[in-house]
């Protein structure tokens, strides 16, 4: 049925209303439920859509957004704490993914050499959009494996340029490699330097202009030109339209309007976000699952086994614990949107079949579905997780008497900024003090400031063993991890009971689970940033200091949890 393009628009936002309220109720993944009324509402269902035009353009635009609010948010900094493995293991990852899938495509599947090295390559690119939008839904895009994840997924999407060059060799369509490869770094070195460019001179020029006019109206449509600008620029140039986005937000995040960029065009990036979701639920094909469903689940289990255990392997290999290698490649087995370009590809070049191509959208699909689940699944069985995983990776031996012979110090589990700032008053105040991270980067900056620091996973019994919890004064989880930081919890209470615990929660569901545990010190960055705000407004305002501290502690009293619960709402 073809409609006219606002009604088909508005279908899709109430379609996606009523997925994502179903999904929340269920309490699962709104995504999930993006997902799954888009495969109702899809021209292989019900047919309330069938414009793959209008489909092909809102997934597009919801690509591009998400990849530029990315860039804004994701600095380089970022990636220098990620430090070798978002390069070199991102790397390892996806040559051995490629090399994996070729084996098991021509092998197990009996497909043709071709079409097995396109399988190869499609399965090694995970989605960001789904990985951002997880990550970001459970407050773990700066946890440590939410760093690495993103690393990874970002040198991903680059590698997509490349992969282009490889399928038309894989057709025959093209002969000369060279001049191929030349010409496509050639454009990509290009086009950073155009972006490089005009991040240091026209961007803060043209954004000054724009808002020095006061218009927010204004403001916003140039944010959204230069994030669709930039995309439109990389496909002409033959690259990848993510790619593009994400470069143009990383270069306006050097300006002084990153901020106001970011709130203009973040709910606009949900809308379309959540359009994009569903978009991709509408390719799906349920008559074709139904069909091959002995093949597909042959091919998703493939899949989810290769990936996780070539990410698993790789974060070993680079020393990170069990418990950073299963979440990262719980959260990185699903394939991403590019493999559909890849497949429709193949299938321009003729060397792949219109059944391969039904069966990477219908795999990509189910993965994308099974990724929330499965980092739902593994919250609910970490405990049981960890004790199998090793949670001491490696332990610093020339300081191990001292830390058993350590009395009434400050256990800092997490050294990120508040872990370090932590550390540093204690430090100025002769409070002996030890401090744990999975993190080999954070670990070897907290070995440079001195002190005590033991490599390993505080939320294993067997890493806090070592830490002489029994006669502590006190233990600080600073971790940004939700989920570490309640195992942590749990694990030191199992130990000593008794002990003094200062958390670092962010959210209401993460608060509650705590106070139940018998967390009563529950600090967030947010929540005293409130307190400071209201010290600065009563100090010039005339207010005397007893009269202003009667009124702050009434409210700790009186609020200490209401933040949260109404931060859980947002």
């Amino acid at each position: 049925m073809q409609l006219d393009p606002f009604v088909g628009l508005a279908i899709l936002l109430t379609a996606a209303l009523v997925g994502g309220m179903v999904a929340h109720r269920l309490r699962q993944p709104v995504i999930l439920g993006y997902l799954v009324v888009g495969v109702i509402i899809g021209p292989n269902a019900l047919s309330w859509i069938s414009d793959q035009n209008m489909i092909q353009t809102v997934a597009t635009v919801g690509v591009a957004l998400l990849m530029f609010t990315l860039g804004l948010e994701i600095s380089l900094s970022q990636f220098k704490q990620v430090g070798r493995v978002g390069l070199w293991g991102g790397l390892i990852q996806i040559l051995a993914t490629i090399t994996l899938g070729t084996i098991f495509g021509f092998f197990l599947f009996k497909w043709s050499l071709p079409e097995s090295i396109l399988f190869g390559l499609i399965i090694s690119l995970s989605s960001t959009s789904v990985c951002f939008k997880i990550l970001t839904d459970r407050g773990e895009l700066d946890s440590v494996h939410g760093r690495i994840m993103i690393a990874m997924l970002i040198l991903q999407d680059v590698s997509v340029v490349v992969m282009m060059l490889i399928i038309p060799f894989l057709s025959g369509a093209a002969t000369n490699l060279p001049i191929a490869a030349g010409l496509a770094i050639g454009k990509t070195v290009a086009f950073i330097a155009a972006a490089i460019v005009a991040g240091l001179w026209l961007l803060p020029w043209l954004m000054g202009k724009v808002g020095g006019v006061r218009s927010k109206e204004l403001f916003l449509l140039t944010v959204l030109v230069l994030c669709l600008g930039a995309a439109a620029g990389t496909q002409i140039f033959g690259l990848s339209t993510v790619f593009g986005s994400f470069l143009i937000g990383l270069v306006l995040r050097r300006t002084r309007f990153i901020h106001q960029a970011l709130a203009e065009i973040t709910p606009l990036r949900d809308i379309f976000a959540t359009l994009f979701f569903v978009s991709l639920g509408m390719l799906l094909d349920p008559q074709f699952v139904l069909q091959h469903w002995r093949l597909l689940l042959a091919i998703v289990a493939s899949i989810i086994i290769i990936k996780t255990l070539v990410v698993y392997g790789v974060l070993r290999g680079f020393g990170y614990s069990g418990r950073i290698a299963i979440l990262a490649g719980a959260g990185l087995f699903q394939i991403g949107e590019f493999g559909f370009i890849l497949a429709q590809t193949g299938v321009e070049g003729q060397f792949a079949s219109s059944d391969f191509y039904n069966i990477v959208i219908a795999s990509a699909i189910i993965t994308m579905l099974l990724t929330p689940l499965s980092m739902s699944l593994i919250f609910r069985l970490y405990q049981r997780l960890a004790r199998i995983a090793d949670g001491i990776v490696f332990k610093d031996t020339s300081v191990e008497p001292e830390l058993s012979e350590l009395k009434n110090g400050v256990i800092i589990a997490g050294y990120g900024r508040i872990g370090q700032s932590v550390a540093y008053g204690l430090k100025s105040a002769g409070i002996p003090y030890v401090v744990v991270d999975i993190d080999p980067a954070r670990i070897s900056e907290a070995q440079g400031c001195g002190g005590f620091c033991m490599f390993g996973d505080a939320s294993n019994a067997r890493v806090l063993s070592n830490l002489n919890l029994k006669s502590a004064r006190a233990l600080v989880v600073a971790f940004p991890d939700p989920l570490a930081t309640i195992t942590t919890v749990k694990t030191a209470l199992e130990i000593n009971p008794s002990l003094r615990i200062i958390v670092r929660a962010h959210r209401g569901r993460e608060a509650e689970q705590l106070k139940q545990l018998g967390v009563k010190d529950l600090v967030s960055p947010e929540y005293e940033a409130s307190f400071r705000f209201l010290k600065k407004i009563f100090s010039f305002s005339g207010m005397g200091k007893s009269e202003r501290e009667q009124i702050l502690d009434s409210l700790r009293d009186d609020q200490s949890m209401s933040y949260f619960e109404h931060s859980e709402e947002k």
